[in-house]
């Protein structure tokens, strides 16, 4: 990683002073600290009727965005409360603090926020830039908790205008911020590449897979026409069965209130890592406070999410379990193997046929039917069987080359985090 190789020792300021009355947080002694109410000023221009000359703005872990009307999403069916935002303005969400990811950016648009959000601009003698970077950094890990009130973690005008910023000369809030921008920047760009190179393993892995479960092992197998337009040809030994005479949907749901289920891991679509087939997450349905219906899964069973079929959230019970109702509880018979039907789930084209049935309701959802009628492509169990081994072991070597991608990525963010907190607080000084 050549953006963490290049770290280097950055200079210590001279002296350094108390901030305020925490004696464990010091500043460079030539820094100020400044309330708020010099440095920021309120802002309130609602767009009334004029809602359709503003682009739509929304606030996010990126940043201030642009938001497109017709990309899809909710909106309101009119936006007269929502507000008028200037190129440099701040957005500050200042509700819902520790649940909302991101609480504060400076846009670089024209447009309108709800008005929910509160919309300041800083005074001409502040680098906003710097300023930007000081409240990133706190929102990081959520810092300001001393000013919350009421149950909803709000942070009150009052209570932001009184906190003190610390401020640096503006030359220095300038360097500062150009340091942060050039620095972070490189360090975005080398995230967004192992990022890529993440998204090009997972493609490598759905091909291996598609190609497994759709022609086998043997590149010089006899094939025949499969009698399905879309799926084309398959080895000429092979068999194209629907589900439903393959397997079975569990029907019936259990009570999770009361013994043994509520000491029984439930899965929910949230529990499981998408693509993968992993569970990455277990609670019992006691611990998750369940008090609704659940369907009883047997070990060996697949549970697949009726839910968002893009997402791919199907594991295998390594146990016997419960699954919430938003999935299915599917019972293999003995002539196929529960590792080789979940490739079959995995795979491109069963998850591009569920995608186009689920697209004919109002909330992409996959029925019943849809699956059980789905046409399966399968060999031999000894077949099956040599399949599931091969893909395991080249998955393994995938997984592990995107597990070093990720364990790189957590540490340029952990070094990104560490800069920019040093920077705008005078741990490291900036010429």
């Amino acid at each position: 990683m050549e953006v963490l190789k290049s770290k280097i020792e950055f200079q210590k300021h001279l002296e350094y002073k108390r901030a305020g009355m925490d004696s464990s947080v010091k500043i460079p002694s030539h820094w100020k600290l400044l309330s708020n109410k010099y440095i920021f000023k309120l802002k309130k221009f609602q767009v009334g009727k004029k809602s359709a000359s503003f682009k739509l703005l929304s606030l996010t872990l990126k940043g201030v965005i642009q938001r497109d009307l017709d990309g899809g999403g909710k909106f309101p069916a009119e936006f007269d409360t929502y507000q008028e935002v200037k190129i440099h303005d701040f957005i500050f969400c200042l509700f819902d603090v520790e649940e909302t990811p991101r609480c504060v950016g400076l846009s670089s648009y024209d447009g309108m926020i709800t008005g929910a959000y509160t919309v300041m601009e800083a005074a001409p003698s502040f680098d906003k830039q710097f300023l930007y970077f000081f409240y990133l950094n706190l929102d990081s890990d959520k810092r300001l908790k001393s000013l919350y009130t009421g149950l909803r973690n709000t942070i009150s005008k009052d209570n932001f205008f009184g906190y003190k910023t610390f401020v640096p000369p503006l030359s220095e809030q300038t360097a500062i911020a150009n340091f942060l921008d050039d620095k972070t920047s490189k360090i975005d760009k080398a995230i967004a590449q192992k990022e890529k190179m993440i998204d090009l393993l997972k493609e490598r892995k759905q091909i291996m897979i598609q190609n497994a479960v759709t022609k086998g092992l043997d590149p010089k197998v006899k094939m025949k026409d499969s009698g399905v337009e879309w799926i084309g040809e398959i080895p000429e030994h092979w068999e194209v069965k629907k589900l439903k005479f393959l397997a079975l949907i569990r029907s019936g749901q259990v009570n999770p209130l009361i013994l043994p289920f509520k000491e029984m891991i439930l899965v929910a679509p949230n529990h499981l890592e998408s693509c993968t087939g992993r569970i990455i997450y277990t609670e019992t349905a006691d611990q998750q406070g369940a008090d609704s219906g659940k369907y009883f899964s047997f070990k060996g069973d697949i549970i697949y999410s009726k839910i968002r079929p893009e997402l791919r959230k199907v594991c295998i019970a390594t146990d016997n379990c419960l699954c919430s109702a938003d999935m299915y509880a599917i019972k293999p018979s003995s002539i196929i193997n529960s590792e080789y039907l979940l490739l079959v789930f995995l795979g491109e084209q069963f998850n591009a046929f569920m995608i186009n049935q689920s697209m004919r309701v109002a909330m992409p959802k996959v029925n019943r039917n849809d699956v059980l009628n789905y046409p399966i492509i399968f060999p031999t169990i000894k077949e099956q069987n040599e399949i599931v081994a091969n893909i395991k072991s080249k998955a393994l070597k995938i997984d592990r080359a995107i597990e070093s991608q990720q364990s790189q990525i957590k540490k340029l963010k952990e070094y990104k985090a560490t800069l920019i907190d040093s920077a705008v607080t005078g741990k490291i000084k900036v010429s």
